[in-house]
């Protein structure tokens, strides 16, 4: 048998040579063994993992080794293939039936230590489009899997210099067309949504998927935000989509996680609903936006962490935005209703949300977002009373049930209100 690597370990490796960079982005590394059988694998020690189909985890190195196979589509969207492995299946015909032609290539074994400057395997051109920075689709059967549209997208967002080649488009267009997207299932539209809001440009992501019109039928909530106007006073870009897109790329700029990515994305989903009538303005907007939130959450079975937090900023950010005016009272109201006392950590990542959104906005990229710092404080400030031993003062005092959890209240504004005068803002400290 012969055994090749294969796909992304090449990709990367080929581009950091291009760019005079050292080393290799994306260090993971996948195998194709040709001529080879399930037993022949089993008896050199590898250990079988795939469902669907012949993969193999390497008995040292826990790296995938999978048999070469080609596959057949035998129903509509992500799930309807017939693979097939077998001595005879070339590394030519696996290549084939890969993505893109920047990850159909192939190293022989042999040479893998250093892809770089080795003898690369490139039936389909990946080399010459690396060099042109060109997501281009293999063969034709990439029209048979909807979910590579997603996974080119997210090409797109990881790679934000490289174009998407015509042919590519126009095919990425007719799969829509077709209803091939809408059988997607959940689980796979958020696994490459999530990791394509970690990708280095993410509105790239959307952009691409817009264009082919996939975006419509998958986050239809999302794609109605093109062409709503907002005030130009607060936003100089207009155009609520193009903000969106500017939050999101504010999000990476910060390094921000997945949580807070997710929530920024979804932060204005409400002003695709407002009435006509009403534009440019956006009253109301934010509980429209968390009420769409949750249909959204519910149709890609979005985790709960990402959930919690989305809600959090689509209901409040406007408050936070405006919370540099806020005397203690309503800072503590604030982080109540955020539920920043029992889950400060969760609070920060809000906060980081909001500054995105403030500074994704043209013009302002480069401003501060003092209310981060200053809700920041307020909640050390409101955690720092000890709620057990005021909650047992006022029990003493006579005070039961709800009279109890004022007393606490109260003396949480009344730590942020000494901590406000403190920190030089005594005119809105009470």
């Amino acid at each position: 048998m012969k055994t090749y690597l294969v796909g992304g370990a090449v990709r990367d490796a080929l581009m950091a040579r291009q760019s005079g960079a050292p080393g290799i982005a994306h260090i993971d590394r996948d195998w194709v063994v040709v001529d080879a059988t399930p037993e022949t694998m089993a008896a050199a020690g590898f250990l079988p993992v795939g469902r669907d189909f012949p993969v193999f985890l390497h008995p040292v190195t826990r790296e995938e080794y999978a048999l070469a196979r080609t596959e057949r589509k035998t129903a509509p969207g992500y799930h309807g293939f017939a693979f097939h492995t077998a001595p005879g299946v070339t590394l030519e015909e696996d290549l084939a039936r890969r993505d893109l032609t920047i990850n159909a290539m192939a190293v022989a074994q042999e040479e893998a230590d250093n892809p770089a400057t080795a003898t690369v395997i490139d039936p389909h051109g990946g080399r010459r489009d690396l060099r042109d920075r060109v997501l281009r689709h293999v063969t034709g059967a990439f029209a048979e899997d909807p979910v590579r549209i997603l996974r080119l997208a997210r090409f797109a967002a990881r790679f934000p210099d490289f174009t998407v080649a015509p042919e590519t488009m126009a095919l990425m267009r007719r799969m829509v067309d077709g209803g091939e997207v809408d059988h997607l299932v959940a689980e796979r539209v958020w696994q490459e949504l999530s990791r394509g809001l970690m990708e280095q440009r993410p509105s790239r992501l959307f952009e691409v998927l817009r264009d082919c019109g996939a975006l419509a039928r998958l986050l239809p909530e999302v794609d109605r935000l093109w062409g709503v106007p907002q005030r130009a006073e607060h936003h100089p870009e207009v155009d609520t989509g193009v903000h969106l897109m500017m939050v999101l790329d504010m999000s990476a700029r910060l390094a921000a996680p997945l949580t807070v990515r997710f929530a920024c994305l979804c932060h204005d989903l409400g002003k695709g609903t407002t009435p006509a009538d009403a534009l440019p303005r956006h009253i109301g907007h934010e509980e429209r936006s968390a009420r769409l939130l949750k249909g959204v959450c519910e149709r890609l079975r979005v985790p709960v962490e990402c959930r919690e937090i989305a809600d959090v900023v689509a209901r409040e950010h406007g408050n936070i935005h405006r919370s540099g005016d806020f005397a203690a009272a309503a800072l503590v109201r604030l982080l109540e209703r955020c539920d920043a006392l029992r889950k400060p950590a969760r609070f920060l990542e809000v906060l980081q949300a909001c500054e995105c959104d403030a500074r994704g906005r043209l013009g302002m990229g480069e401003q501060a977002y003092p209310q981060g710092r200053r809700l920041a404080e307020a909640l050390a400030w409101a955690r720092s009373v000890d709620t057990a031993s005021v909650a047992a003062q006022a029990q003493a005092d006579g005070l039961t049930g709800p009279r109890v959890g004022e007393r606490i209240q109260r003396e949480r504004i009344a730590a942020v209100a000494q901590g406000l005068a403190k920190a030089g803002h005594d005119d809105i400290a009470h």
